[in-house]
């Protein structure tokens, strides 16, 4: 992991146990992971209309929104950016289409 997802994850897991009144994380966390998913999606979407609207500094705000929002998310299951980056090298040299194939059907 880059040192900057390590120090964002690092200040996340760190602010979630701070006063809500004084930090965003904390008053996230505490509203909820329905609340914190919630804000990942706006994150997307706004990341979405960004790139579809051509604009190049827009979409790299947003995507630094949409890290930071799925690093709170990941936190609030206790997860890290690490899992995430063990499951991208698992599927490593797989075809795209090979490895939706080999997911379990609903």
């Amino acid at each position: 992991m880059t040192g900057t997802l390590a120090r964002l994850e690092a200040t996340i897991r760190e602010r979630r146990k701070a006063d809500p009144s004084q930090s965003y994380v904390a008053k996230l966390t505490q509203k909820g992971r329905g609340k914190i998913a919630q804000k990942l999606g706006e994150e997307a979407v706004e990341a979405v209309i960004a790139a579809m609207a051509g604009d190049r500094q827009e979409l790299i705000g947003e995507s630094a929104d949409l890290l930071f929002h799925l690093g709170v998310l990941l936190a609030d299951l206790d997860l890290s950016f690490d899992d995430v980056l063990a499951e991208l090298d698992r599927r490593e040299g797989t075809s795209g289409i090979t490895e939706k194939a080999s997911r379990p059907k609903d």
